[in-house]
This record gives C-alpha cells, sequence and structure tokens, in this order.
C-alpha cells in the first residue's frame, strides 16, 4: 500500500466558500470586505503628510462666473495676493472661479516658485482641468476629493458658489468644530455667507432646541471683501512661518 503523502484538493474547503446563490451569505461577504477596506482607508489617513515649504490656501467656488466678471477678477486677485506673500493656491482645478483662483496664482509667479494645484473629481460635465493648473490630481469621489484638499490646505477660503461650494464649506466647518482640524482659518467672503450664517444661528443656536453651540458659530469667518481675507491670512502665515523655524531650530 502507498504510504507517501497524498496532495491535497485543488478543491476549496467547503467551509471556506458562499455560494453566490446564498444572497444573505454573499451579502455579508461583500459587507464585511467593505467595511475591511475603509479601516484600511482609516488607518492610511492617520500618516500624516510630510512638512511644508508653503503655506497652501485653498479657495472653493463656483464654477460659473466667467471671466472679467467682477467676481472672477476679486478671486484671481486674491490668489495673485496669496501668491506674492509665498503661498501655494488649491483648488477644484475647473472653470469658473477656480480658473480665477489658479490664474491669480500663475500670473503673480513668473519664476514659477509657488504651485497653482487643482483637486479634481469626474463628473459628465466640467471635465477639462483649467491651463492655469500646473499640478493636478484626480478623483472619483468627492469624499475622497475632499479629504484631500484637507491634507494639503492650511487655510480655507470660500468665495461665492453654489451647492458643491456650500458643501465643502459646510464639511470644512464640522471639521473645525468636532477638532478634527485645529486652528484652521476657514473665511468666507460675500454677503450670501452671512445669510447662512444667521440662518445657523437662528435655527442651530437661538431656536426652539439646543443643536450647535454658540462657539460654533465663531469659527467661520465672514468677511464684505478680498482684501479682508487676504489680511486675515497674512496674519496666519505668520504664525505659521513662525512655528515652522522654531520647529526647524
Amino acid at each position: 500500500m502507498d504510504e507517501r503523502p497524498q496532495p491535497e484538493s485543488c478543491a476549496p474547503k467547503l467551509s471556506d466558500t458562499v455560494s453566490i446563490l446564498d444572497e444573505e451569505a454573499a451579502f455579508q461577504v461583500i459587507q464585511d470586505a467593505v467595511l475591511g477596506l475603509w479601516s484600511v482607508v482609516n488607518n492610511l489617513t492617520t500618516i500624516r503628510p510630510p512638512k511644508r515649504e508653503r503655506y497652501r490656501v485653498s479657495i472653493f467656488g463656483s464654477a460659473r462666473l466667467k471671466p472679467e466678471t467682477s467676481l472672477y477678477n476679486g478671486v484671481r486677485h486674491l490668489a495673485s495676493e496669496l501668491t506674492v506673500m509665498g503661498c501655494d493656491i488649491v483648488t477644484g482645478g475647473g472653470p469658473g472661479l477656480m480658473q480665477a483662483a489658479n490664474e491669480g496664482s500663475v500670473s503673480a509667479d513668473p519664476k514659477d516658485v509657488t504651485k497653482s494645484i487643482g483637486i479634481r473629481v469626474d463628473l459628465d460635465y466640467e471635465q477639462n482641468v483649467n491651463p492655469f493648473v500646473e499640478q493636478v490630481y484626480q478623483h472619483r469621489t468627492f469624499f475622497s476629493r475632499l479629504h484631500h484638499f484637507v491634507l494639503l490646505s492650511d487655510a480655507f477660503v470660500v468665495v461665492p458658489g453654489g451647492v458643491g461650494t456650500a458643501l465643502e464649506a459646510l464639511m470644512i466647518w464640522q471639521l473645525l468644530q468636532v477638532r478634527k482640524l485645529h486652528e484652521t482659518p476657514l473665511i468666507m467672503v460675500g454677503t450670501m455667507w452671512y445669510d447662512l450664517l444667521d440662518w445657523a444661528q437662528k435655527n442651530m443656536v437661538d431656536g426652539e432646541f439646543s443643536l450647535a453651540d454658540p462657539v460654533d458659530m465663531k469659527i467661520p469667518r465672514c468677511v464684505d471683501s478680498f482684501e479682508e481675507a487676504v489680511t486675515l491670512l497674512r496674519e496666519s502665515h505668520a504664525v505659521w512661518k513662525r512655528c515652522n523655524v522654531s520647529v526647524d531650530g
């Protein structure tokens, strides 16, 4: 009788397999796998990016504004002033006020010292990256894109925009509220954002139910003009530089 060990069967053990016809068990496998992937993503996000050479400002705003409108020119001027200050500019990389910010960055940086960055997301429209983006990143989801903004940015400026801009502003506001972001300026430019804060104060703080703390309403800094935004960012940039010098020393 041949007592040599026999090769194991190539067929998987039944206990290790789930039939695709068993919908409940198959769904459980898929759910566990997805949750496992989220756990991997969460672990990866604990890794912080290396210290940056330059202060970075993300500018959120409408894709619909045309060049040479007053808002377009104002955002372009804002980005130029920040670039002269030594800041990188980060936008969604698309048209409208995103393009204005990237254009202001490039025009104020003839020696190519700073970076004009675009973080894109796949859409059925608005596919082209504006011509003033020097470094582009592509995302398939708004979730991963917003997280990338958070990783890259030292300050956020929200200029007039629609639903997408409001979503970005509220998400950054929430991250600051729950201390997932710390001491990161969130500056809102324009009267439409005063209306948002008035609504939040009326309904979340002063309303029938206490839905937010009064201190939460002080997280965004609303200003009327781009010059006021530059002043606030100049102060934050100076603090950032002092901290980086002290760390290097």
